[in-house]
């Protein structure tokens, strides 16, 4: 039987030092670099409170990967306010000492080796090359007979973070950082990269949107069941947005008490903001009831050309497609998504001449529960076959007969590698090669 291996020095050397809060917080300016992220480690486990506040103001790190820590233990309520106030504390100085924290990041999938690193488990821990990774700072060689200037003022600390705003008020933590935030406001910017709304009063949402840097945003979720006006007292704010590159917005439905000038106000002012948003890529549109012949409004105001664009589960009427297969931004499309859009009454011309358009970069394309019949997919089907980058085209849910199936396994066999979700068939056809419900079926071509 193997002897579990004897602790090291470094571990007893953490392991004293916090037995004695007041020595291991006296100690922190002595301390070498390398030994604060595993006596960090120690401390958040153990829920030092007090040792984890000193050491978040003493961090001779650019950057405390707070959140990659808490990723691998469930922190504890207290410990982690803690660390909110150690850097509390450090805002409200006027001088700050020779550490040099720039960052606070507590997303949970960032610099996720850090602290395997730091700890000693991995051969080197000096083999930090990812500029993703915080590396010590390095002192400044003192030049004698030099005059000190004046001191620049002290550059804001960027506190990194994922919100997820699905209770109706923020939870205790998020509470106390958007006081710190609030109170030390040009001394620290908060930062968001991802931002969900599942279910927030608005009024809550814009205290939070308003200490958030707003630029920061690169994705961005309202998964509400809101109201129209809602959605144009919220628009102001996704035009701030202007770094944002995906964006999913589901669930707005009109109300039967709003005036027509009313909703067309509430509209125009959401469909202004993409106007500012240069750098938007993704676009998700789920069970959005106002955009019946109304898709040309949003889609004059796109400014960059979208990967993705996926509208699903809504009504749109024949012009709505028409615009869309001609709107300028759709020809570099990647992965095109109209599940749940009801195409059986229409012309097959609009969506043929759309997937033609993207056929150069088209990758994936799903037309589940589209209804789409024989005689409008027989239409579609050549512009099927230049999708040379096709790797999964989904069509469940559409009442295709075997001799189109056949053509249609055809027209896509040129393509290298396909992945085809299959509806279920008819029920007046019967083969072994087709079960009911969604099927994969893989082609592959030499």
């Amino acid at each position: 039987m193997s002897m579990p291996a004897p602790p090291r020095l470094l571990d007893l050397a953490g392991q004293s030092l916090l037995r004695d809060q007041a020595s291991a917080i006296a100690a922190l300016e002595r301390l070498p670099m390398e030994l604060f992220p595993p006596l960090f480690t120690a401390a958040f486990t153990g829920r030092h409170s007090e040792t984890l506040k000193a050491m978040v103001q003493a961090w001779p790190f650019a950057c405390l990967p707070l959140g990659a820590l808490m990723k691998e233990q469930q922190p504890h309520q207290e410990t982690f306010q803690a660390a909110l106030a150690g850097l509390d504390v450090l805002l409200a100085q006027e001088v700050r000492p020779r550490w040099k924290l720039q960052v606070l990041d507590l997303r949970k999938n960032a610099h996720q080796d850090f602290w395997t690193v730091w700890s000693g488990t991995r051969a080197s821990m000096y083999s930090l090359l990812d500029p993703e990774v915080p590396q010590p700072m390095k002192k400044r060689r003192k030049v004698e007979g030099c005059r000190p200037g004046p001191k620049p003022p002290l550059a804001p600390v960027e506190v990194l973070i994922d919100l997820c705003l699905k209770e109706r008020t923020p939870d205790e933590s998020l509470a106390y950082l958007i006081q710190i935030a609030q109170q030390r406001k040009g001394m620290m910017h908060l930062c968001c990269k991802k931002l969900k709304i599942f279910a927030m009063p608005m009024q809550n949402i814009k205290k939070i949107l308003r200490i958030i840097q707003l630029d920061s945003i690169q994705d961005l979720e309202v998964n509400c069941t809101w109201k129209l006006s809602t959605l144009g007292k919220f628009a102001p704010h996704l035009g701030q947005m202007g770094n944002l590159r995906r964006l999913l917005l589901s669930h707005i439905h009109m109300s039967s008490h709003t005036t027509l000038a009313k909703e067309e106000q509430c509209i125009s002012q959401f469909t202004a903001q993409f106007l500012r948003l240069h750098h938007l890529e993704e676009l998700y549109l789920d069970s959005i009831s106002f955009l019946e012949n109304r898709l040309d409004q949003v889609l004059r105001c796109l400014m960059t050309p979208l990967e993705t664009l996926s509208i699903t589960n809504c009504l749109l009427s024949e012009s709505d497609l028409t615009h869309l297969s001609q709107h300028l931004n759709v020809s570099q499309l990647k992965d095109l998504g109209l599940s749940g859009v009801s195409l059986t009454n229409m012309s097959p011309e609009p969506l043929q001449v759309l997937i033609e358009r993207a056929s150069a970069t088209l990758q994936d394309l799903d037309l589940d529960e589209c209804g789409i019949m024989d005689s409008q997919f027989t239409v579609i089907l050549p512009a099927l076959g230049h999708c040379s980058q096709l790797t999964t085209f989904s069509f469940c849910g559409n009442p295709i007969s075997m001799d189109v199936l056949e053509n249609l396994l055809r027209a896509l066999a040129a393509n290298s590698t396909n992945t085809l979700d299959l509806s279920a068939p008819p029920p007046w056809i019967q083969s072994p090669s087709l079960t009911s419900g969604c099927t994969k079926v893989g082609l592959s071509c030499a």
